[in-house]
């Protein structure tokens, strides 16, 4: 399968302009052969919108943008990201992101984990999303993740208890902490490539992460973007800072051989985690 990664920077507030972009570079991919294009979080946006959220956002039954794109979706599968709004919720906002295949929206994943500390406020302005469910897309199943919840390993457990071969994680994740190491711009970077390493390993799964670029509103954002192979192997990595269009081939095979050689997914029990966390929620309610 080959996978195209657009480590992109979106013009903030401007649907339009970022959904040509978005066109150009499925069409690109196209050309290339590429079976599956990745967008960052927020693609069609920006990120620090604020107060241009209703502005924004799309309703992914009824849009324009989304009809373009799902067309767009026929000759390649897409991961977008987008401020949704659902038809029977009016005026309730999520940081969401869609995997489109064949014509069809496959899955929205709401983001569940806000950040709102320091210069993050993002529950000011989105509702919060309330599960982790992987998806089929052929014979695999697939999970989709959005930035911080990328962090909290708990995600990712979620999306391989239900089958998960292929995590995508999207992210609009600003880099802090200026580092002199030459193969690192930002002291947070490691962060998301940790995370990435231990759950592709521990999840017998691929773990594809795409970052955006750019600067919106004094933050500069990463890139940075990677993927890992089931066996905790670096497969990609894009540069820091810059953006990039890049292809990679992944052989999803090596899910199948991954599980058989390292059991956890096998000897997984959902329902011990299950118990143990209904037990904790209960001392928490008695508290």
């Amino acid at each position: 399968m080959k996978v195209a990664i657009a480590q992109i920077s979106s013009v903030l507030g401007r649907v339009d302009k970022n959904l040509e972009r978005h066109l150009e570079l499925i069409e690109k991919a196209v050309k290339e052969k590429a079976e599956l294009i990745i967008f960052p979080e927020l693609s069609l946006t920006g990120y620090s919108l604020k107060d241009l959220v209703p502005e924004v956002a799309i309703r992914p039954d009824s849009s324009e943008v989304m009809a373009r794109l799902l067309a767009a979706s026929k000759d390649i599968d897409l991961v977008i990201g987008l401020v949704e709004e659902r038809r029977e919720n009016p005026g309730i906002f999520y940081n969401s992101a869609a995997y489109l295949s064949l014509g069809k929206i496959a899955h929205i994943h709401r983001k569940v984990f806000l950040p709102t500390s320091g210069m993050f406020e993002e529950a000011r302005f989105f509702a919060r999303g309330h599960d982790f469910r992987a998806f089929p897309i052929g014979s695999n199943r697939t999970g989709l993740l959005i930035c911080r919840d990328f962090l909290h390993y708990s995600s990712s457990y979620c999306l391989m208890a239900d089958g998960a071969g292929l995590i995508i994680a999207v992210s609009a994740a600003p880099g802090r902490g200026i580092t002199d190491e030459g193969s690192q711009c930002f002291q947070s970077s490691p962060n998301w490539e940790l995370m990435g390493q231990a759950i592709s390993y521990f999840s017998s799964a691929y773990v594809i992460y795409c970052n955006r670029v750019g600067i919106e509103d004094g933050a500069t954002f990463a890139g940075g973007s990677f993927i890992y192979t089931p066996d905790g192997q670096l497969n990609l990595k894009l540069p820091y800072l810059e953006p990039d269009f890049s292809l990679q081939e992944i052989n999803l095979d090596l899910i199948r051989i991954a599980r058989k050689n390292r059991p956890y997914k096998r000897d997984d029990r959902p329902e011990a985690i299950w118990r143990s966390l209904g037990r904790l929620i209960r001392v928490q309610d008695e508290d």
